[in-house]
């Protein structure tokens, strides 16, 4: 028997500056009618930055979902669907570390929250490092830091790092290219 889900309507409940939200109407698969949360998002991409020392370039900033500071890899949002992700990367890199890349490299694509969310993120590794000046928005504090592959790792498996871009970025880097 095939298993099979039908959407009878999408709403659109609320227009963000993020994410859209809406209330699908579904049909699922015992015939049965069930209203579902979908949040559409642009999507992203984020980058690990790795210094030629071998340390990752990590941004700790304040998250208002979570009301604290989070340390992360640096990221943000497409300027639109069209945007090359690789493109968002290098400018994400730029504005809130201030670092360029001389090279970029796929490193791995997530879903965030498959449940509820089309939220996409490619991951790519930035190496060939050169300084520059960070060119944050108007409502972005950041502060940047250098870490070892240890520390971040001792920082995520003792819950200190908990955001799952950068939790999934970290151990893809370890396992790919740590020792």
């Amino acid at each position: 028997m095939a298993e099979e889900f039908k959407r009878l309507s999408r709403d659109l409940v609320a227009k963000g500056a993020i994410i859209d939200y809406y209330q699908d109407t579904i049909q699922v698969p015992n015939g049965n009618i069930v209203k579902w949360d979908f949040i559409q998002h642009k999507g992203a991409a984020a980058v690990v930055p790795v210094d030629e020392e071998g340390r990752l370039i990590m941004v700790k900033q304040y998250r208002n979902a979570l009301d604290r500071y989070t340390l992360e890899i640096p990221a943000g949002g497409l300027n639109g669907a069209q945007e090359p992700t690789r493109d968002a990367a290098a400018r994400e890199l730029s504005e809130e570390t201030g670092y360029h890349a001389e090279h970029l490299e796929l490193l791995l694509s997530i879903r965030t929250t498959v449940a509820f969310c089309n939220e996409k993120i490619d991951i790519y590794l930035a190496t060939g490092l050169t300084e520059g000046k960070q060119h944050l928005d108007e409502d972005e504090y950041v502060n940047v830091g250098a870490y070892t592959l240890e520390e971040l790792t001792e920082k995520i498996y003792a819950g200190e790092i908990q955001d799952s871009k950068t939790v999934a970025a970290v151990l893809a880097y370890k396992d790919k290219y740590g020792k």
